[in-house]
């Protein structure tokens, strides 16, 4: 049983450790990434046990800032492939190991 509260201690350390947002890839102008960074931090933070919910905050938002047909992944350990409209796309890392994929595609 002690090996539980470790762990869980061991990962809290972890994400603390890696707090800030790592951009790996992104085509979209610079006041845009800004602005979705921003974004999925704060949705990330705000459900951070439901990324279903985030993954909604953040699309609804770019819908309403940005004009419709945005779609939003977040997870662990996943791959995509996907097409995408041209300066429309942020995939970052959150919190360690909590992937962020935003694209807009209509």
């Amino acid at each position: 049983m002690a090996d539980t509260g470790e762990g869980k201690k061991e990962e809290a350390d972890y994400k603390r450790l890696h707090s800030f947002p790592l951009i790996r890839h992104s085509d979209m102008p610079e006041e845009m990434r800004v602005e979705a960074m921003k974004l999925c931090v704060t949705a990330c933070k705000k459900y951070s046990t439901n990324n279903e919910s985030a993954a909604k905050m953040i699309k609804e938002m770019m819908d309403k800032k940005f004009g419709s047909s945005w779609h939003v992944v977040i997870g662990e350990a996943f791959g995509f492939e996907i097409t995408y409209e041209v300066k429309n796309l942020l995939y970052m890392f959150f919190g360690g190991n909590l992937a962020v994929c935003v694209w807009k595609c209509s």
